[in-house]
């Protein structure tokens, strides 16, 4: 058991495995999974498009509930301006006259959408599920 000073005591510490194939590996498996990868989708609002460009006939005994938004956030229903807060009771109202009419929300481009989600929330709690958006 003898040893020598000056023979192989450097070349015993300098065994290193390469990390170099390994990471090339990890790195193409990240890559793969990322573009495999299926991400979550936003959800949006859905809006239903005529499915045709005639106007349908209009029964006057079947008159829509029109919400208007300004572009100040100022909500009117029937040309009357209404407070936030009564958004409710005011489409029930209209909805117990003529429980077939649809509500028509006909927000302005600068309005906020805040604004016209509540009046669609306020819709759908007074009972009317016929709800739609008016294009500009």
């Amino acid at each position: 058991m003898r040893r020598t000073i000056g023979r192989g005591s450097s070349d015993e510490g300098d065994e290193q495995i390469n990390l170099t194939p390994m990471l090339d590996v990890v790195f193409i498996m990240l890559i793969f999974f990322i573009v495999t990868a299926t991400f979550v989708k936003e959800v949006g609002l859905d809006l239903n498009s005529p499915d045709e460009d005639k106007p349908k006939s209009v029964d006057p005994n079947k008159r829509s509930i029109v919400v208007r938004i300004t572009n100040r956030d100022r909500i009117l229903i029937a040309q009357r301006d209404v407070d936030w807060r009564s958004v409710r009771a005011n489409i029930e109202r209209l909805h117990a006259e003529n429980p077939e009419a649809p509500v028509i929300i006909h927000p302005h481009e600068n309005s906020q959408t805040a604004t016209m989600i509540h009046v669609m929330d306020s819709a759908r709690l007074a009972g009317v599920y016929n709800v739609s958006l008016a294009a500009n």
